[in-house]
């Protein structure tokens, strides 16, 4: 198998990001074509599984996070996934309120937010959880 990867990677390339092909078909990694095959459902999970712990990382610098209990942790890592941590850090307002420990401040602060307005359903959701301390169908 290592030896038909490497020939691939010799023809195809390696490319890390989407881009267009020779024919305009959107291609990423060793010639997968997206336009034509798309991923699966076990890869669409593997790279979100990957996604959720990389955010979850960056994250764990951040004792105001480390000190929440699972759910609203849950919605931070919700948050940065959607957002970015740059645009989750963005959120100063609600983070102070978490180092407080105000969850009730905090879910405010997130209903009072552009990205609130934007997202809809899945901030309703999350303040909820934030607000409460229960998961979203509980």
């Amino acid at each position: 198998m290592n030896d038909i990867i490497e020939q691939l990677r010799l023809h195809e390339g390696l490319e890390l990001q989407p881009y267009k092909d020779t024919v305009g078909k959107i291609t990423i990694g060793i010639g997968r074509n997206l336009d034509d095959k798309g991923i699966s459902k076990k890869e669409a999970y593997y790279l979100c599984e990957n996604d959720i712990k990389e955010v979850t990382k960056q994250l764990q610098k951040y004792e105001w996070f480390t000190q929440l209990k699972d759910v609203r942790k849950r919605v931070l890592i919700d948050m940065a996934f959607n957002l970015g941590i740059a645009g989750l850090l963005s959120f100063k307002n609600m983070i102070q309120c978490l180092k407080d420990k105000e969850f009730v401040a905090a879910a405010n602060e997130m209903i009072n937010s552009k990205w609130h307005q934007q997202v809809k359903t899945r901030a309703f959701r999350l303040e909820k959880m934030m607000r409460t301390g229960k998961d979203y169908n509980g």
